[in-house]
């Protein structure tokens, strides 16, 4: 990168803090002027060179995208992936192969870890497995004289948790499917969260030796779901394996070096240390112990390193057998001892060059956590349209759950009509089923909105989605939905009305006031009770009332509200049938 005057070279996308430090402005100002573009963004972040270039338009700089020699037959689509991101500003001379990265992700029992131990039994001799002790949730096994990293963590939750967090640990997925059992929900999950990040799918068919296999079957599931095997004229490459037998497992290891040369996924040993953390744990011995994944540079023990909102000097290094080595280079596991706190698996970490500059990051991160979650923005169908047209989204995704796979389909077909206009419209996942954890977890990390009809939302869910502010819709006529996404679409959707619970008290006795007519007498116990507001009244399971609240009164003074643990009188409009015992939920109807 390089400045001329009041003109910026910038690449096609750039961490924030590294950005701050191009144009010497504190990232906290930055991340500010985001916010007031409406961006929300973190120190950490990659921004792309459209939002990048706004920002410095600000401090008075002309942006200019960087000059890069294309690569033929090279095009990125959609997101960037990470480990591209990282070597963005690295000098395209100095960039060498490294091994990749490898997550599994598949169906329940169909065998995930099983194939990761039997990879991992190819590479360890039968004396030595029982002298692995430390487990780091990574390890690497040798193919032709290559290293390939795989990542023992398999589960989509996991994946997705750590792109959520910004990080995509894996260069390449492989997905498990039995050849048994053929597509599951959970399979159609994994492939969801696997597009969405847009790394490299391959299958490993496994359990081939079953009598009851039926590997064509599985195939032709695969081709309906747009993963049309190699061998049938597609581009995703299917290979029988069976972890039992341990059958297959080099013909896996060589396909992924096949997928990996395609890739072409390199990194700069001698470059900036960057990469991501996989996991921590607190050791009451040894202190905090976190796995690391390098993905460019190269980590030696005494660096100084940043993990989120951790940081300290590295009194130790341990690859994923135990063995203290002294540096490790791009796409190597490793144990580290002497970060100040737990880090979060996803979280970015750096080598910086004193404590200082590492306390001041951390103060920094810090202070943005704070103004990100008191600003955070919902991505909701009423702001589609003003999005796109300030820049800030492409189009809308969708995540649908239905009741009935006869509902998904049509509902499924009258979506991809919608999706032909002139913003394009993403279904990320589809299924049947009511909205759980993992939809909304998927929603998140892909900024989409979550479609249901005629189901329902978890608990669990529904607590997620209003902390990650995901936008749930729930629909039970078709017509509706499409409108709805329609409208959206071209910017006519009026705000969504939904219900705030604000307050809830209980009533403890009843008494007449000539003035107001019969009053409750009550005491809130949650929140408080706003004059003004609605109200429903409970008795027992059913509501006996629901209506305004028209009289408030603390002792014998008219008050606008009363809060938690005080007592209060409490009127309503034309209703006089109260007991003690009642319940009442005071609530607001406001735009979402």
């Amino acid at each position: 990168m390089s400045s001329n005057g009041n003109k910026l070279e910038l690449p096609a996308s750039i961490v924030i803090r590294d950005l701050a430090l191009k144009i010497e402005k504190s990232p906290i100002d930055l991340i500010k002027k985001l916010m007031t573009n409406g961006v929300m963004a973190t120190i950490n972040q990659t921004v792309d060179f459209d939002t990048a270039a706004i920002v410095v338009g600000e401090y008075g700089f002309e942006a200019i995208l960087e000059t890069v020699e294309e690569e033929a037959g090279k095009v990125e689509v959609g997101e960037v992936p990470l480990w591209r991101q990282m070597i963005a500003g690295e000098n395209n001379a100095f960039l060498k192969t490294r091994p990749p990265v490898i997550t599994i992700l598949g169906h329940v029992d169909h065998g995930k870890t099983s194939l990761l131990d039997a990879i991992r039994s190819t590479e360890v001799a039968a004396g030595e497995a029982g002298g692995i002790t430390q487990h780091i949730g990574a390890y690497q096994v040798e193919k032709k004289g290559r290293l390939i990293t795989f990542l023992d963590t398999p589960g989509h939750a996991a994946f997705t948790q750590m792109r959520a967090r910004g990080a995509q640990g894996a260069d390449i997925v492989v997905l498990v499917v039995a050849a048994d059992d053929g597509v599951m929900p959970q399979t159609r999950e994994a492939i969801a969260h696997a597009k969405a990040a847009r790394v490299p799918l391959m299958v490993a068919l496994n359990k081939v030796d079953k009598a009851n296999a039926n590997p064509d079957r599985v195939k032709q599931q695969l081709a309906e779901l747009e993963l049309v095997p190699d061998e049938w004229g597609g581009s995703t490459m299917v290979i029988p394996v069976s972890a039992k037998q341990k059958q297959g497992i080099d013909d896996l290891l060589e396909g992924i070096l096949l997928v990996a040369d395609s890739n072409d996924i390199k990194a700069n040993p001698n470059g900036k240390v960057i990469g991501t953390v996989i996991e921590a744990e607190l050791d009451k011995s040894k202190g905090v112990l976190a796995t690391l994944l390098v993905q460019n540079g190269t980590l030696e023990a005494g660096d100084i390193v940043v993990a989120g909102t951790a940081y300290g000097k590295l009194r130790a290094i341990t690859d994923y057998k135990g063995k203290p080595i002294k540096k490790a280079g791009p796409s190597t596991p490793v144990a580290v001892m002497g970060l100040s706190g737990m880090p979060s698996a996803g979280d970015i970490f750096e080598v910086v060059d004193s404590e200082k500059e590492a306390r001041n990051i951390v103060s920094e991160r810090t202070e943005a956590a704070k103004t990100l979650s008191q600003t955070k923005k919902k991505v909701s169908l009423e702001d589609l349209f003003a999005n796109v047209q300030a820049g800030e989204a492409k189009g809308l995704n969708l995540i649908i759950k239905a009741d009935v796979q006869g509902s998904l389909d049509p509902i499924m077909g009258e979506l991809n009509k919608l999706g032909e206009g002139e913003i394009g419209l993403h279904i990320l996942h589809a299924e049947t089923g009511n909205i759980s954890n993992n939809d909304v977890m998927l929603a998140a990390a892909s900024k989409a909105i979550v479609i249901g009809f005629n189901v329902q939302a978890d608990v669990d869910g529904r607590r997620l989605a209003e902390k990650e502010g995901v936008d749930i819709r729930l629909y039970e006529i078709i017509y509706r939905m499409t409108e709805d996404i329609e409208k959206a679409l071209k910017g006519m959707l009026a705000p969504k009305l939904v219900e705030k619970v604000v307050g809830r008290a209980q009533v403890l006795a009843a008494f007449s006031a000539s003035k107001f007519g019969k009053v409750a007498g009550c005491k809130v116990t949650d929140g408080e009770l706003r004059r003004g507001a609605r109200v429903r009244l409970f008795r027992g399971a059913d509501m006996i009332y629901e209506g305004d609240l028209s009289s408030l009164r603390h002792e014998k003074e008219d008050v606008k509200e009363i809060r938690q643990g005080y007592e209060c009188g409490v009127g309503f409009k034309s209703f006089n049938d109260i007991e003690a015992g009642d319940q009442l939920v005071c609530y607001i109807v406001e735009n979402s």
